[in-house]
């Protein structure tokens, strides 16, 4: 059965710990609904109702555009191992650019990831379990390198290149705002 929380538990700041992947959910009032998967070391709970995520370069920059105009975000877990459950955080989510003041203090939360590109910030309202008795059963074998290689490859001055051919807008032409300062 579902069960609402106001906030994190240390039981659910654990399971979180665990997970090598989540689900990130934005949108406009009236865009399309962005449901993105994330992986690697790129989320900290900063308490039991805040956590960061580094965003990396990726073909699109959807979470950007819709919070930067409608600030809702969802995030979500799923046990593949071990009990059964789907954890959801809902909340207000910030972007945090390259540029911008709290850059440096937020990233420093993080080991540098290349291809790095924004830091999202989400106060957290409400912590909502769910049984994910239907959820399939999946190993982890490995985080996959091809991303940070990728970028690694771009540089610095390739991925404000690729940013300004792929991520200035999202799919529905919502400025990210990733290049204007």
């Amino acid at each position: 059965m579902a069960k609402h929380y106001p906030a994190l538990t240390d039981r659910l700041i654990e399971f979180i710990s665990e997970q090598k992947i989540f689900f990130v959910g934005t949108a406009t009032a009236d865009s399309r609904v962005n449901i993105s998967p994330k992986g690697l070391d790129s989320l900290r709970i900063l308490d039991n109702n805040r956590l960061l995520w580094l965003n990396l370069t990726g073909s699109g920059n959807e979470s950007s555009a819709h919070v930067q105009n409608h600030p809702r975000m969802t995030i979500m877990f799923c046990a593949f191992e071990g009990p059964p459950m789907i954890l959801r955080l809902f909340g207000t989510a910030r972007v945090i650019h390259k540029d911008d003041e709290e850059w440096q203090k937020l990233f420093g939360y993080f080991k540098p990831l290349p291809g790095a590109r924004q830091i999202f910030d989400l106060s957290i309202n409400l912590v909502l379990t769910s049984c994910g008795m239907a959820v399939p059963n999946y190993a982890y074998t490995g985080d996959r390198d091809m991303l940070s290689d990728w970028a690694e490859k771009k540089g610095d001055d390739g991925l404000k290149l690729y940013w300004e051919e792929k991520n200035k807008f999202s799919i529905d032409d919502i400025p990210t705002n990733i290049l204007t300062k």
